[in-house]
C-alpha cells in the first residue's frame, strides 16, 4: 500500500524502528508547529486555530484521525499520517503477546472526525474523559501530529519535565551532529 514511502530501519534497545521521512505519492510531509489554547463547548466541540488550518496539506481538508494519547491527552493524526502509522500497525505480528497488546491498545478507540462548516472538531465524550479535558484545553503541535491536552494538565506536566529537558536533549542526541 505505501510502496514510495522512505523508511529508515534504526535498532534501538534490541527492537527494529521504524522512521517514515516523506508520505508516499504525494511528495508533502504533515508538520505542525504552534502551540493555542482553545475552549470546547457543551457539545465537546473546538475551533480548529488558522494557523493550523493554513499548515494542513492542500487535498486533505478537515478530516483526521483521534486517537488516545500515550500520556493523558488525545493525539490527532492528519489521514496521510494515520495511513502510513496504521500501515506499520497492520503488520504487527498478532502471535506476538506484545505486539498483539500494542495494536489492540494503540487503536482502540481511534475514530475519524471530520470539522464542520465552522472549522469546529468534534470530540467524543469518551475521549474528553480519558484526557480529562472538560472546557479549557491546549492543542499542541508534535510534528507530524497534534495533542489536545486539558489546560491545567498541560501546563503541570510541562511544568514537572521541564527541569529534565536540558538532559532529556543531551541524551537523546543533536541530529545534526549524528
Amino acid at each position: 500500500m505505501w510502496e514510495n514511502s522512505i523508511k529508515n530501519n534504526v535498532r534501538s534497545r534490541g527492537k527494529m524502528c521504524y522512521f517514515v521521512s516523506k508520505i508516499p505519492n504525494s511528495g508533502i510531509m504533515t508538520s505542525f508547529f504552534g502551540e493555542s489554547e482553545v475552549s470546547l463547548d457543551v457539545r465537546g466541540r473546538f475551533l480548529l486555530p488558522a494557523h493550523i488550518r493554513k499548515q494542513i496539506p492542500e487535498g486533505l481538508g478537515g478530516r483526521f484521525v483521534i486517537n488516545r494519547g500515550f500520556e493523558k491527552c488525545i493525539t490527532i493524526y492528519t489521514l496521510d499520517v494515520w495511513g502510513v502509522i496504521h500501515d506499520w500497525i497492520s503488520r504487527l505480528n498478532d502471535f506476538d503477546d506484545e505486539e498483539r497488546l500494542f495494536k489492540r491498545l494503540f487503536l482502540n478507540g481511534a475514530a475519524e472526525v471530520e470539522t464542520d462548516t465552522a472549522d469546529r472538531l468534534l470530540i467524543p465524550k469518551a475521549m474528553m474523559e480519558y484526557a480529562g479535558i472538560t472546557k479549557e484545553a491546549v492543542l499542541t503541535p508534535q510534528g507530524n501530529k497534534l495533542e489536545l491536552w486539558d489546560k491545567v494538565t498541560y501546563y503541570e506536566h510541562i511544568k514537572q519535565n521541564a527541569p529534565s529537558f536540558s538532559q532529556l536533549a543531551k541524551k537523546i542526541g543533536n541530529p545534526f551532529q549524528r
